[in-house]
């Protein structure tokens, strides 16, 4: 601590605090993951015909109002339709099968269709695929580097690139608890792009 400077020591203060923070947010209330990894409410209905989104975007609108909801065609003459939303009650699934009704002349019978649960996605499994392929670019970038920059003493160049990596993710993640961005598609393309700067910017430090 002796060779940073006061803005490095701040710096490192706002770094730790921000992680902190992230740690309390996530142990309290969890992270906050998008409707896709959400538990969820799902209804399928089977209209015997072409429709459109739109249309039934605006029924779910008005029926299930202030919730984020994910439509989508199924089947293969895409003549059903998807609707999931993080609640949906008996109520508004016989409101929904009424208007659906109402707009494409349909017979669809709200008893008939079953209000299924889908469960939530935990963090682990959507990053498991990733795990492996992750660290495996890791040593082989470790390696290269303590090669490279050998005259730095490799074992403080592998040591460093370990922490700096570990902390910039621990960072983005905690920054991502607190501000309650959702953990959804584009989680895993943001951590590649953090972990790639990361990386340039060791590098670009060890080269001075």
């Amino acid at each position: 601590m002796k060779n940073l400077t006061t803005k490095n020591k701040i710096l490192i203060i706002i770094l730790i605090l921000v992680i902190i923070a992230g740690i309390i947010v996530t142990a309290n209330i969890g992270l906050n993951f998008d409707l896709k990894y959400e538990k969820t409410q799902k209804i399928e209905l089977n209209l015997g015909k072409e429709f459109e989104i739109s249309d039934i975007k605006n029924i779910t609108n008005e029926i299930l109002q202030n919730q984020e909801v994910i439509i989508q065609k199924v089947e293969l003459y895409k003549d059903t339709v998807s609707i999931i939303a993080r609640e949906i009650t008996e109520e508004q699934r016989n409101n929904i099968v009424e208007k659906v009704n109402e707009k494409y002349g349909t017979e669809l019978v709200a008893e008939n269709t079953e209000i299924l649960t889908i469960p939530h996605t935990r963090g682990r499994d959507i990053i498991k695929p990733y795990i492996l392929p992750f660290i495996i670019a890791t040593v082989i970038i470790i390696i290269y580097m303590a090669i490279k920059y050998y005259k730095l003493n490799p074992l403080k160049v592998i040591l460093k690139t370990i922490v700096i990596c570990i902390l910039t993710q621990l960072v983005l993640l905690s920054i991502m608890a607190i501000t309650r961005i959702p953990i959804g598609r584009l989680t895993i393309p943001l951590v590649l792009i953090v972990y790639m700067l990361t990386l340039i910017g060791i590098t670009t430090k060890f080269e001075k």
